[in-house]
């Protein structure tokens, strides 16, 4: 058979397949497919008299999952940013996020905020408990149309989900100058929970023999064969 041949009858098993499955594709009309129901942001304007829409001032807050795709078990962080457009400059003294229901206190926050001195810088900073959410506060973050505040909070995904869950977060909340202030239960971000990959299920593994993180980190250029490999001669030391 020629090497043509041998092409066409790969692409009519590969299409008959397709076919099976119920997958058609370049069939010439095209299928209207469904809005996804899991979106990994959301965002909202806020511009009337109270901002100074008048002005062409508004205030524009957004929040997203940094990752559409998270395992039970591991870290998920979300992203909120507070901009405002024109010649608005409100300060931003409080923000408290809810994360999706069953989900902890933070494992660590950081602001990213314009400082009169220094410019725009990224800081580690505390949280506190605040109803249902955790919130960040500040005696005043400043925001200008070129220096948005954004807001970054990490939780650990509970182990009890799984794979295929899709986890929907709560809304955040607001308070500030200049009617910056604002609650958005309705802001939300959402991700699908996969399972863990070979890296992810050796470091539980490791946890739960009590080797820490430090010791079960694997980096991004070595493989998983040598990575494996250390484990081992690890356990053999410490059995020694």
């Amino acid at each position: 058979m020629s090497r043509t041949s041998v092409r066409r009858a790969v692409a009519t098993t590969a299409s008959l397949t397709l076919i099976a499955a119920g997958v058609t594709v370049g069939m010439g009309a095209g299928i209207a497919s469904a809005a996804p129901t899991c979106e990994q942001s959301s965002s909202v304007t806020k511009k009337d008299a109270s901002t100074g829409e008048l002005l062409g001032i508004g205030h524009t807050y957004t929040k997203s999952v940094t990752e559409a795709e998270v395992a039970a078990g591991t870290e998920v962080t979300y992203e909120t940013v507070i901009s405002t457009s024109g010649i608005g400059n409100p300060f931003v003294d409080r923000v408290t996020d809810f994360a999706p229901a069953g989900f902890g206190a933070p494992v660590q926050a950081e602001v990213t905020a314009f400082h009169a001195i220094g410019g725009l810088k990224t800081e580690t900073v505390a949280t506190t408990a605040d109803g249902t959410g955790y919130k960040v506060a500040n005696s005043g973050w400043s925001v200008t149309a070129s220096n948005p505040l954004t807001v970054k909070m990490t939780y650990l995904v509970p182990a009890g989900v799984s794979v295929g869950d899709e986890i929907t977060s709560g809304g955040i909340s607001v308070a500030g100058t200049a009617a910056v202030g604002n609650n958005l239960p309705d802001l939300d971000a959402c991700f699908t929970v996969r399972g863990k990959n070979a890296g992810e299920s050796v470091s539980g593994s490791l946890d739960g023999m009590g080797l820490g993180s430090s010791d079960s980190n694997m980096s991004s250029t070595g493989s998983l064969s040598d990575f494996i490999g250390d484990v081992i001669s690890r356990i053999f030391s410490n059995g020694s």
